[in-house]
């Protein structure tokens, strides 16, 4: 399915193809004539589709594979095809034991999300004499933790902070909880508290006195469920998917991952409103940006609220670029006495 002409362009006569706008490239391998009898009815053609490349107890145990009609030839189950991914990334790379999401909840992309970590922590580094605090004494929000526990998850493995999830939906907050549960974090490493009040942002999450060195959010970006579904759409179009198969292909998210009244624009300066009110419990607020034309009105709503300083980082994974907006009320003198008194600086 991922060969259609639309999307792949023959590049070597018969053998391979490449993807029309990336270095991505298809290679074709002829079944022998002796293997033939692997071939399924339906098939069109006269090749295999490579997709096993972990051992059947890894498939088994997780819960990946299910028989086919061909003796001792097995498939990936399209309900696990989505997580496969990131299960065998967070496995392999940060140890986890146990790592799945409800179905229909957003899948995220392991890659850009530990972009955000990783630059996050150059900006704590940037204030701390250009090395990056790695300790359980660092705290971070996470607003919208969601059912994958992804960014907590990144942070404690990485650089050993503490994380904080908030998070409206108690499904979500049950998932969350259960990978936390499974693995092998540090005692109190990571807390996930439901947000009661879906109309508020930090409050009734932050307790009095209690202090973070930053906060992270990927923000809802539609504004109603008729432009996430229309984003959907022009996702399948331009993967050359046809409309019957698209029920094949999910990429997830609930209500409130995907959507929210107002879209990105009215959430991120709702934080920002709402941001200045903790100006002295937060070192760094952040938040992803996704539409970069946002951000002339973020700025003005920053300089309403008096930030101290606003900086905007940009990012890049592969062709998809992105960028998160950090802002301070803390001056030069007081990022330092906070720096100081909490920072495990070695």
């Amino acid at each position: 399915r991922g060969l259609k002409n639309s999307v792949f362009e023959t590049h070597t006569k018969d053998t391979i193809r490449k993807h029309i706008n990336s270095k991505i490239y298809g290679l074709m391998i002829p079944v022998p004539g002796e293997m033939d009898c692997y071939l399924k009815k339906d098939q069109a053609f006269n090749f295999f589709e490579i997709e096993h490349y972990f051992g059947y107890d890894f498939l088994s145990q997780n819960d990946i594979i299910e028989n086919t009609e061909i003796p001792d030839i097995y498939k990936i189950k399209d309900s696990k095809k989505k997580n496969f991914s990131n299960k065998v990334l967070l496995k392999h790379f940060y140890g986890l034991t146990y790592w799945d999401i409800p179905k229909d909840y957003l899948c995220p992309p392991i890659p850009g999300r530990a972009d955000y970590i990783h630059h996050v922590a150059d900006l704590l580094s940037s204030c701390n004499g250009n090395i990056i605090p790695r300790s359980s004494s660092i705290r971070v929000l996470d607003v919208g933790v969601g059912a994958n526990c992804i960014y907590p998850i990144l942070g404690n493995k990485e650089y050993y902070w503490s994380f904080v999830g908030s998070e409206i939906d108690p499904i979500a907050v049950a998932s969350a909880n259960k990978i936390v549960e499974l693995n092998n974090f540090p005692p109190g490493s990571i807390d996930i508290r439901r947000q009661q009040n879906p109309e508020n942002i930090f409050a009734g999450i932050l307790q009095p006195n209690e202090v973070f060195e930053f906060t992270m959010c990927n923000p809802p970006f539609h504004s109603s469920p008729d432009q996430a579904d229309a984003g959907t759409r022009r996702k399948w179009k331009n993967l050359g998917i046809k409309k019957e198969e698209k029920m094949a292909l999910n990429f997830g998210g609930q209500t409130n991952e995907l959507w929210y009244h107002g879209g990105e624009e009215a959430f991120v300066k709702k934080m920002i409103t709402e941001s200045s009110g903790y100006a002295q419990q937060i070192f760094w607020f952040t938040t992803l940006v996704s539409k970069q034309s946002h951000l002339q009105s973020f700025y003005k709503e920053l300089k309403d609220v008096n930030a101290v300083e606003v900086r905007t980082i940009e990012m890049a994974q592969g062709q998809k670029k992105s960028r998160f907006v950090a802002w301070t009320f803390l001056g030069e003198k007081n990022r330092n006495e906070w720096r100081l008194k909490r920072w495990d600086i070695r």
